[in-house]
């Protein structure tokens, strides 16, 4: 069974930086997708960023393009979110999350979830 867990949330400043870490465990993930998704209170849960566990190639919401980054290191089995220039609308709770194949950016593809680390950006 895929387990996900995520880690490194908090309280931070306009402008300052966080890393978000998501430990996998539960199988070898060659050939899986990894992505990280956020929800605002009343929102909808929205894309961040993606990366394909076999590759670099990794794919960005417009919103945090410039500031984020996904990571990933194989022989520890995490993905990383990198995210500096922090803004206020960045507040959410992140979400880790894994599928089969390529990565997309619609959540409802997307087979295993963390249970979120929530980030708070004060103005």
């Amino acid at each position: 069974q895929v387990q996900l867990a995520e880690s490194g949330g908090g309280l931070v400043q306009t402008g300052g930086s966080l890393r978000l870490s998501c430990a996998a465990s539960g199988r070898t993930f060659s050939g899986y997708s990894m992505g990280w998704f956020r929800q605002a209170p009343g929102k909808e849960r929205e894309f961040v960023a993606s990366i394909f566990w076999g590759s670099d190639s990794a794919d960005y919401a417009d919103s945090v393009k410039g500031r984020f980054t996904i990571s990933r290191d194989n022989a520890e089995n995490t993905v990383y979110l990198q995210m500096n220039s922090l803004k206020p609308e960045d507040t959410a709770v992140y979400y880790c999350a894994a599928r089969v194949g390529p990565a997309r950016s619609s959540p409802r593809l997307y087979d295993y979830w963390g249970q979120g680390t929530p980030v708070a950006v004060s103005s």
